[in-house]
């Protein structure tokens, strides 16, 4: 078998609302099993919607490049580059980009999760 390295720049880009996603760890891309992990692009301003909840795991997010805030069920936190944050199980949460520069995120998911197993809160999130 060959070794599980993969490079971001050899996934493609999904085009989602406030980011541009790639899944770059998952049981397709190098056999893992446990976990999955993303890498987000959000353009300066906008924000990762909608709203959404890991029912089935956690997620953690490193910030490579960018600040902003993260909303997590109801409440508001600051975030900058080195910056890492627990999205709960089930809990609503957000991401926007506050900078003049692109936010690049990278996405631990623990189990190993896709865009099938998010469930969605239109409506929800930052209020201005």
């Amino acid at each position: 078998m060959a070794l599980p390295i993969v490079h971001e720049s050899d996934i493609e880009a999904l085009d989602l609302p406030g980011r541009m996603l790639r899944w770059v760890v998952t049981e397709e891309t190098t056999g893992a099993e446990h976990c999955s992990v993303a890498m987000i692009e959000v353009q300066p301003g906008q924000k990762v919607r909608p709203a959404h909840s890991h029912p089935h795991g956690e997620e953690v997010i490193y910030l490579v490049s960018g600040s902003g805030r993260v909303w997590i069920d109801g409440e508001i936190g600051e975030v900058r580059t080195g910056s890492m944050v627990l999205f709960p199980q089930g809990k609503p949460h957000m991401l926007q980009n506050t900078s003049g520069e692109v936010m690049k995120v990278v996405c631990f998911f623990a189990p190993a999760t896709s865009l099938d197993n998010y469930q969605m809160f239109e409506g929800l999130g930052f209020q201005d």
